[in-house]
């Protein structure tokens, strides 16, 4: 699967080492770079792109605005030296964040999310994808579980393992959240700690800073409390 990547950035330097990372990578391929958003957006109209790594301070029109004027937006990942973004553009539905200087390994983490957004959006009807989409795990060293996404209520870190919580029983597992999160429909489920991921339609109530599901309260972590409530309030009827 070929993946078409463009970087809009007014930093040449920013430019020269994403270029550099991708060239490194089977099948991302770089179409083009511009320095001003204005360019890419000229660039778009004529042009198909499956994601778009995007700085924010730019002139003109800084990547905020740019990403609120696509109608029908590519893949987003911020490349930008200022964390102070991540809430509001989350909200906006980007992939992925990526703070400079940027590291090869961390971008290998997003262009691995990448490929597993791109493969989901094209094998699996939107309808159907979590009532009918599942995940095996291995729960001990000869046995794999089959997890349907639509029974998962909370996935819980604990240290280099986890736990997953569903409705018919719970699993621990050899990960982390954060690569196991990725495997999940980020439509469906929320990051709202650095140790828990819920299903949005699992939960019950919100109550301060915490969500309840089948009787049990998690606290959502102070940095993630602004996005997360956002997540929910959009969800909701």
């Amino acid at each position: 699967m070929k993946i078409n990547c463009l970087i809009i950035d007014d930093e040449p330097l920013a430019i020269n080492v994403i270029k550099n990372y991708l060239e490194q990578v089977e099948n991302f391929v770089l179409v083009n770079t511009f320095s001003n958003s204005i360019e890419g957006l000229n660039f778009l109209k004529n042009n198909k792109i499956d994601v778009i790594f995007l700085d924010i301070n730019m002139p003109v029109m800084d990547g905020i605005n740019f990403i609120k004027s696509l109608e029908n937006p590519p893949l987003l990942v911020i490349t930008t030296a200022y964390s102070q973004f991540a809430i509001e553009t989350y909200e906006l539905d980007v992939l992925d964040y990526l703070v400079k200087p940027i590291e090869f390994p961390r971008l290998m983490k997003t262009l691995n999310k990448i490929t597993k957004r791109l493969k989901n959006t094209n094998s699996i009807p939107m309808e159907n994808s979590v009532e009918s989409a599942f995940i095996f795990v291995k729960i001990d060293k000869k046995r794999m579980k089959k997890i349907f996404f639509n029974e998962i209520l909370v996935i819980e870190s604990l240290k280099d393992y986890l736990k997953i919580n569903t409705l018919t029983g719970k699993y621990i597992i050899h990960s982390t959240l954060s690569d196991f999160t990725d495997l999940l429909p980020e439509r469906n489920f929320l990051r709202i700690h650095r140790s828990y991921t819920i299903a949005i339609d699992k939960i019950d109530a919100v109550e301060g800073n915490s969500i309840e599901i089948e009787g049990l309260r998690y606290v959502i972590g102070r940095s993630y409390i602004d996005y997360v409530k956002q997540r929910i309030l959009n969800s909701a009827v």
